[in-house]
């Protein structure tokens, strides 16, 4: 047909379950791996130190990295508050050690570079504090998944649902896994990159579940696989644009962004690359595997005319 002229054809389908099987594998390995290495989890979940210092004039916090490092702090976080000269460092937790001997330390460390360095506060948080993100992040993530399947639900039907969650559970997964396999610190910006990354994929899920359900009520001779097929291709310039887009501002704030961004940038461009192929080979395919059918989205006044169409 003319209208689709200009739609590639590519069969994404003939490897449904290729994909399917890769993806179950890959999501038991992450499973495997967070139930057997775990997370590093970072300062917001375990607890530790909180110290704020100002500069007479602006720094690099690179410049602040090097310094705690040479004074034996090789796991600090160091990032700007309020301006370039204002430094905030976290710390992992000092066992038996006073908030006096913690900043003075810090200080030395920060000083032995030349010039001085003003402490404006110091703060210890205890695991207990950890302990409530992790928790209150779990709820997030349950909340998450329970809005969105629901409003696929309502939104199409309960196949769709159950593929737009396992698709989200995989790309979580996935992103976790790398997390893990890297040792890649997981911390609260780590934690809303997961969120950010579920909403992303949802998206990208949804675009193709409602070209789907377009297709199957108009055109009513074509197979199932075929209407999936066609939708995916109707969609894949707009995947490529919205993907290729979004690797790009990730990759700069990888490259850029320092390391107060670093696994929030990782988690996303690992989740980009997930969600390129979880939104056809889990989501939609998983529809298609519970037995999706046209007369799933017909509405009852066109399924009683539904043979008379052509």
């Amino acid at each position: 047909m003319k209208i689709f002229a200009k739609v590639p054809n590519i069969n994404f389908m003939a490897q449904r379950k290729t994909g399917l099987v890769v993806s179950l594998v890959l999501t038991l390995a992450a499973v495997v791996l967070l139930a057997t290495r775990g997370l590093n989890f970072g300062i917001d979940f375990t607890g530790g130190v909180l110290v704020e210092v100002v500069y007479p004039q602006s720094v690099e916090l690179e410049s602040v990295r090097k310094h705690l490092v040479s004074g034996g702090y090789h796991n600090a976080v160091a990032q700007y508050v309020g301006g370039t000269t204002n430094v905030l460092i976290r710390l992992p937790p000092a066992e038996n050690a006073s908030s006096a001997e913690v900043s003075n330390r810090v200080l030395e460390a920060l000083e032995a570079g030349g010039g001085s360095v003003e402490l404006r506060r110091i703060e210890f948080v205890g695991p207990q504090v950890g302990e409530e993100l992790a928790d209150q992040g779990s709820l997030a993530l349950l909340i998450a998944f329970v809005g969105i399947g629901v409003y696929i639900w309502f939104r199409f039907v309960w196949r769709f649902s159950v593929g737009a969650i396992a698709a989200l559970m995989h790309d979580a997964l996935m992103a976790l896994g790398f997390l893990s396999a890297l040792w890649i610190e997981f911390d609260i910006t780590t934690l809303a990159a997961i969120l950010a990354l579920i909403g992303y994929s949802n998206n990208e899920t949804v675009v193709i579940f409602d070209r789907v359900r377009e297709n199957l009520v108009g055109l009513r001779r074509m197979d199932i696989l075929d209407i999936v097929n066609l939708s995916v291709n109707q969609t894949l310039l707009r995947s490529i644009i919205t993907h290729v887009t979004t690797l790009l501002v990730c990759t700069a704030l990888f490259v850029l962004g320092g390391a107060s961004v670093h696994s929030f940038s990782v988690t996303l461009i690992v989740g980009v690359i997930v969600a390129t192929y979880s939104s056809i080979y889990v989501s939609t395919n998983l529809a298609v595997a519970l037995g999706l059918s046209r007369e799933d989205l017909l509405p009852p006044k066109l399924d009683e005319h539904a043979d008379k169409m052509p």
